[in-house]
């Protein structure tokens, strides 16, 4: 029998085929995988095969299963590291991410189609082709989300500038107040939140001595400090799983209980956005019902609520509602 020069690969090629070529709808005859072998220099006889097929389960934990077509033999691989609609999932994820850039995304999704079949990443790459999601401008948020990791590991504090757009589309640092020169902030690093497709550093800031939250996309020249983390208090006293919950968009403002009244119909609306855990009772008002919901009363709130529909209002407390007047009389003032 002759030898070709990558022999002693042949498992490694036997496996690459399989999970490549093959899936729960298409399989390989012997013939086929003897010639699909032959084309990475790797020559094989029909019964050593069926010893691969062997060694590859046990071994590598690749299952090859066997159909019977007509008179004909199909194999193909049976559990994979990855289902087709896991790998759906995963696509749709890196995908709808605004934090990671569109390159990375490419790159991302790639490497992800490797774990399917040829005719599997078919249907992935179709997947890809549905855009339209603002994404990141940041090349660095990969590089940032690992620094940062590394921080916290290592309890450490850190240094960094921070960015902003200006008139011309382009990400500057913020600058000191009343200077040119580029603000560099100096935080604690606790955890890192993902929230509305966006990735945020919920930190401990030295300056203002007080728990807060940057984008990590916008965060520039992050490096340790060395010294200590501070803040821990601080961070403990807070409950990061209701931080997004509370925050909407991640505008900051005063923490408060607020009540709201809603229309039956739009009690779906609360729940998803709140969880299951609200508490909904009827209002004094036929088909009306209110909850009471922990939130930071900023604009961003107030303009979610207003856009819900005007069947739906604030009525406590006393001074949050004054607030949400407030600032609705404001925008209308503007026109």
């Amino acid at each position: 029998m002759p030898t070709g020069e990558n022999q002693k690969l042949k498992l490694f090629y036997l496996n690459k085929i399989m999970l490549e070529q093959t899936d729960d709808e298409h399989g390989l005859t012997i013939h086929e995988i003897i010639s699909e072998l032959a084309k990475y220099d790797v020559y094989a006889e029909r019964k050593s095969i069926y010893r691969d097929f062997e060694v590859l389960t046990e071994n590598f934990g690749t299952e090859i299963v066997v159909e019977k077509e007509g008179r004909q033999y199909y194999y193909h691989v049976g559990n994979k590291q990855f289902e087709l609609a896991e790998l759906k999932l995963l696509v749709d994820a890196v995908q709808s991410s605004n934090f990671i850039t569109e390159r990375k995304s490419a790159a991302l999704i790639k490497k992800i189609t490797g774990f399917a079949s040829k005719y599997e990443a078919s249907q992935l790459k179709r997947q890809v082709l549905v855009q339209g999601k603002i994404k990141t401008m940041n090349e660095s948020i990969y590089y940032n989300v690992d620094e940062l990791y590394n921080a916290i590991a290592k309890n450490s504090a850190i240094h960094f500038h921070y960015l902003q757009w200006n008139t011309e589309k382009k990400l500057i640092p913020k600058n000191k107040k009343g200077s040119d020169e580029a603000k560099e902030y100096e935080v604690s690093p606790w955890t890192l939140l993902w929230n509305d497709e966006r990735y945020y550093l919920v930190a401990y800031d030295h300056e203002e001595e007080k728990i807060k939250h940057f984008r990590v996309d916008k965060m520039d020249k992050i490096s340790l400090t060395g010294g200590k983390r501070l803040g821990k208090e601080a961070y403990d006293n807070s409950d990061p799983s209701q931080y997004a919950k509370k925050n909407f968009g991640m505008f900051a403002g005063e923490e408060a209980t607020v009540r709201i009244e809603f229309p039956e119909e739009k009690v779906g609306i609360f729940l998803d956005q709140f969880g299951k855990d609200i508490i909904v009772v009827p209002s004094n008002r036929k088909g009306f019902y209110t909850t009471n919901v922990d939130v930071y009363t900023s604009d961003h709130f107030f303009g979610w609520i207003f856009a819900i529909g005007p069947d739906v209002r604030i009525i406590g407390p006393d001074h949050i509602v004054e607030k949400y007047k407030s600032a609705i009389k404001k925008r209308f003032e503007q026109f």
